[in-house]
């Protein structure tokens, strides 16, 4: 069964009908297959088979009074819902013998399956080569038969399925191996050929014990979602993030989808994890914080910014950009592309002194966009020229040369650590 199980949602269930000299453990391939589809597996050893009681194996005739005694059990669960059948070899023989009986089962999965076992037993002293007329080959099995009649209580002549497949109309996918020399590909064809039901064959690379391939798992999985219509219930990756994220006091829109909002904060987080783990400081531990923290967080919202920067000097706003321009020349996680701009690694000195020249005036000009808040201008606009002639004169008028030499020297110590300093940065923990 899938874990978690759904206990108020009865599920679907396919039983495993292994084949000659195997056993229930044969199923951990279909397990892998039907699991993630929400379908649930039910395998056991036939009679004679495995940890099983029994003396003798029938090949289908026996073995399909234990399925049928699957099946009821099966159908008394209330946490079951369809069943199906997947048979290999002789569980294939099997499938078909119940299913011509029970048309309630919603699909089969044959592989491999016999038509005839008589046919079959005079291919195989073909394959083996041995050399007997045919006249002797008849006469060992009618002996045979007789025997086994007597022994295992069954006819051979009984196991064929050419005699049930017009009367069967189960949903079925037949499935054979090109190269099986111990059941030949033409025996699907033949039960293909007169099965009444819905059908399709699949023809596959391999030997009668080869693995198959994945493609026709895939057909398989496919087949069985068709006809089991298992319920579709939410993953437990969804399930961790619900509990994980807590959605505090935002409120959803009729049109807002959940789940997807989990995938996005999930990636979000993931996305600064990675980047802090690119970084000198050792990663912080996730904590679990409402989903409107974890969005603010991702998204910085600019009007913050502004509201910060109100009516400031002129010489603030001078420390902020030589400020940044001199984030510019250091290398922090967050600050990769200015570095990668600024630095000469990969080019000549003077365009890495254009390029850092270029960045400082991109921030400033993208700084300035930011900061500049709207009231400011308008009461810069509503000022009479009287009074900013008043202010004109407190700030002392135009500028000394003395302090353009100075502005001239720092910006040139600037260009100068950008230039030499290359790789030897001293490193600033990011904001």
């Amino acid at each position: 069964m899938p874990s978690p199980f759904p206990e108020d949602t009865p599920l679907p269930c396919v039983v495993y009908c292994h084949g000659n000299s195997g056993c229930r453990a044969d199923a951990n391939e279909a397990a892998v297959i039907l699991l993630p589809s929400n379908i649930t597996l039910f395998t056991l050893d036939f009679s004679g088979s495995g940890l099983s009681d029994g003396d003798y194996v029938s090949l289908g005739w026996h073995e399909k009074d234990d399925l049928k005694v699957v099946v009821s059990y099966l159908r008394g669960n209330k946490q079951t819902s369809r069943i199906g059948l997947w048979g290999r070899s002789m569980g294939a023989v099997t499938s078909l013998l119940y299913g011509a009986e029970d048309p309630s089962i919603a699909g089969m999965v044959l592989d491999s399956a016999f038509s005839d076992l008589f046919d079959l037993m005079l291919e195989l002293v073909d394959v083996y080569k041995i050399r007997l007329p045919k006249f002797t080959v008849k006469m060992a099995v009618q002996y045979m038969r007789r025997v086994i009649q007597k022994k295992a209580k069954f006819d051979i002549m009984d196991l064929n399925c050419l005699k049930l497949a017009p009367k069967t109309f189960i949903p079925a996918l037949f499935g054979h191996a090109s190269e099986d020399k111990f059941i030949r590909a033409r025996h699907s064809d033949l039960i293909f050929n007169t099965y009444a039901g819905d059908k399709n064959i699949i023809k596959f690379d391999g030997d009668h014990n080869s693995s198959r391939p994945q493609f026709y798992y895939d057909s398989v999985s496919i087949f069985f979602y068709n006809v089991l219509h298992p319920p579709q219930i939410p993953s437990t990756h969804s399930i961790k993030a619900e509990k994980y994220y807590d959605l505090g006091a935002l409120k959803f829109g009729a049109s807002m989808d959940q789940s997807l909002l989990y995938e996005i904060i999930t990636g979000l987080r993931c996305a600064s994890a990675d980047a802090a783990s690119s970084s000198s400081a050792p990663p912080s531990i996730l904590t679990a914080k409402p989903v409107d923290e974890l969005l603010s967080e991702a998204v910085p919202i600019t009007s913050k910014e502004n509201s910060a920067v109100n009516e400031d000097e002129p010489s603030s706003f001078q420390d902020k950009l030589s400020g940044l321009s001199e984030e510019c020349c250091s290398y922090t996680s967050s600050n990769r592309e200015s570095w990668g701009r600024c630095s000469s690694l990969g080019g000549s000195d003077e365009e890495s002194s254009a390029d850092c020249a270029a960045a400082d005036r991109n921030r400033q000009t993208t700084f300035n966009a930011l900061a500049t808040p709207v009231r400011s201008k308008q009461k810069s606009l509503e000022l009479p020229k009287e009074e900013k002639k008043k202010k004109k004169a407190a700030t002392g008028g135009k500028k000394t040369k003395h302090e353009k030499l100075e502005k001239l020297e720092a910006l040139s110590k600037r260009l100068r650590l950008c230039i030499m300093r290359r790789v030897k940065h001293q490193r600033h923990l990011s904001s």
